[in-house]
């Protein structure tokens, strides 16, 4: 069964190309990215870290939100600080398994505020990347700053993105929200792989309807006009919210979550390992074939 997003993966800058040290091995890159802020962009990246590690992968997330990290905390870190082992960061290690980098465990103090220009949050989201002992990852997942702007950029320069998955609000923004990520990925040459709609509607805990509070969601049409897939529509729930303060999120979070999310992640690496198998096995082919000819050459 082929890969639905082969094609625009199949552009992608080759993860050779990037600084990485020499005690991580990241297979897997994916930005979880949100045209504005206060989408829970950052329950999503926490919502797929979670569920891929369920599914028995090697996960962890780079907290690119330098100015506003809520990873650490979703995950129960607050409190904690990064290590060192020589001149490499080590990550968090959750409950779970899932390793954490964020600008929050390099403070003295978690509540102390970033005061850092462009070019210094550019440079750390780079060190987060080439310079922490990450080990053997299936995917990093990156919770990205919000909107589209100079971090952003330093993110798809930087690290070997393989896909994108967008997050929205039900709100008339959201055409504008995701035509700006679509340029974006477009002009990176990094495929969408699709969007999440979040707080898209509460459920009623007496009789289960669905009551759409922000209003009609015109994710569908959205979607439909730029040719995305529709990867997941969470609703409001308190009880995440309460466990994304509480640092359980791990525990509490219902199984299956964003199924259609996890699949197109995977579908996606499963593609980009395939065709990395293939482009070995021809570069082996082109080297047994010119072997017989260097023989005939040094026997004359």
């Amino acid at each position: 069964m082929g890969c639905e997003h082969a094609q625009a993966a199949g552009g992608q800058t080759a993860p050779k190309q990037f600084d990485e040290n020499n005690l991580s091995e990241v297979k897997h890159v994916i930005a979880v990215l949100s045209g504005k802020g206060g989408v829970g962009k950052s329950l999503v990246t926490g919502s797929l870290a979670i569920e891929l590690a369920r599914a028995g992968h090697k996960v962890g997330i780079l907290d690119a939100d330098i100015t506003g990290p809520s990873i650490p905390k979703m995950f129960g870190m607050s409190g904690r600080r990064a290590m060192g082992l020589g001149n490499l960061l080590l990550p968090e290690i959750s409950t779970h398994g899932i390793k954490v980098m964020s600008s929050n465990l390099l403070l003295a103090n978690e509540t102390d505020p970033v005061l850092w220009r462009g070019p210094v949050i550019a440079g750390a989201i780079r060190q987060f990347w080439s310079e922490t002992s990450w080990g053997p990852l299936d995917y990093l997942l990156v919770d990205m700053p919000p909107g589209t702007g100079d971090v952003a950029l330093t993110v798809f320069q930087s690290l070997p993105v393989d896909g994108i998955v967008v997050v929205t609000s039900p709100q008339d923004l959201v055409s504008m929200i995701v035509a700006k990520a679509v340029n974006m990925a477009e002009k990176m040459d990094v495929p969408v792989l699709g969007v999440v709609e979040n707080m898209s509607y509460v459920e009623c805990p007496d009789c289960g309807k669905k009551i759409e509070v922000f209003g009609h969601s015109r994710l569908d049409e959205v979607a439909a006009a730029y040719n995305l897939d529709i990867l997941g529509r969470l609703p409001i729930n308190p009880a995440f919210a309460a466990s994304c303060d509480a640092g359980t999120l791990e525990d509490d979070l219902p199984a299956g979550m964003l199924p259609e999310a996890v699949a197109a992640i995977q579908a996606t690496a499963e593609f980009l390992d395939a065709k990395a198998a293939l482009e070995q096995e021809d570069v082996a082919a082109d080297a047994d074939a010119a072997a017989p000819a260097e023989d005939a050459t040094d026997a004359e």
